[in-house]
């Protein structure tokens, strides 16, 4: 799949199976303004547990809350949660209404682009207050926070959240699994992080991209053997993985040099393996915010 950066320019096809490819994620924008106060909690009878705090958009306080965390003021996101400990687990409405889902507080720290200041500790922070690492976002497409961190690569928060009891394997997502998300979008730090953690390599465009040749020759070998369709995604994933050896592998297998998967948005192989990955285009994005030239002054 392409790089966060490359991706925000166009729409993508859905597919189904392993390599679907739905509306990105980088178009889910950030709640902000500042709204009415009201929020939706409810009483719960004595005994029970209290329903989760349910903040609609551009609540002033969901405002308030995430412009911590994004600032990495630690100090103003522990008075938060300090006073009120239900923000930990709070539920902020979408522009999309419930039914289109919400961010958690957690999902505010993996927000894209990523990368906010002193997000593993405002991790760490949430998690210690409380905070539901498996928690998802509602909608059609729910996805934790572990999703979300896969998707930008930001491997620090990423670590956090898994030490924190993030589950590996959760469904659903824009993609699929936190692995698919990982390397559908050229996360590699992540995707190896997963890996070295327990997620399990059991697609042959996950070892492709990976490199991982003893994997990749096992599931070569399986019965039944894998389809066209599959030897060419693993041969355009192993492309974008940079994993020439795999590429070579699946060449001699059989994959069409020039494939270009309905999910790549006619890239094809040649036209991914020159394109920087989603770490490299958010560095790359970063520099030229802040004034940063090529030497040809472009």
């Amino acid at each position: 799949m392409l790089s966060r950066e490359s991706r925000v320019s166009f729409e993508t096809t859905r597919r189904a199976g392993p390599h679907a490819w739905p509306r990105l994620r980088g178009f889910r924008g950030r709640e902000g303004g500042v709204g009415n106060d009201l929020h939706l909690s409810a009483m719960s009878p004595p005994g029970e547990p209290s329903p989760r705090l349910t903040l609609p958009r551009g609540d002033s306080v969901s405002v308030e809350l995430t412009r911590a965390i994004h600032g990495g003021d630690l100090a103003a996101l522990r008075r938060l949660v300090d006073e009120r400990p239900e923000l930990a687990t709070v539920h902020m409405i979408g522009r999309k209404g419930r039914e289109g889902g919400w961010r958690t507080p957690l999902h505010a720290a993996t927000d894209w682009p990523g990368y906010f200041p002193a997000a593993p500790a405002a991790v760490a922070l949430l998690l210690e207050a409380g905070a539901d690492p498996n928690d998802d976002t509602g909608g059609d497409r729910p996805e934790t926070p572990l999703h979300w961190a896969a998707s930008s690569d930001d491997v620090d928060v990423a670590v956090v959240l898994i030490d924190g009891g993030a589950d590996l394997e959760t469904p659903g997502g824009t993609i699929g699994t936190p692995l698919d998300n990982a390397v559908g979008y050229g996360c590699w730090h992540v995707a190896r992080l997963l890996v070295d953690r327990g997620a399990p390599v059991d697609a042959l465009w996950h070892a492709a991209a990976l490199g991982m040749l003893g994997r990749l020759e096992e599931l070569l070998g399986a019965t039944p053997p894998p389809s066209e369709e599959d030897l060419n995604n693993a041969f355009w994933q192993a492309c974008h993985g940079g994993q020439r050896r795999a590429a070579e592998r699946l060449l001699t297998a059989g994959a069409d040099i020039n494939v270009s998967p309905a999910y790549a948005s006619n890239h094809t192989a040649l036209d991914q393996v020159v394109t920087p990955d989603t770490r490299r285009g958010l560095v790359a994005s970063w520099l030229r915010e802040h004034g940063a030239m090529s030497a040809d002054g472009r």
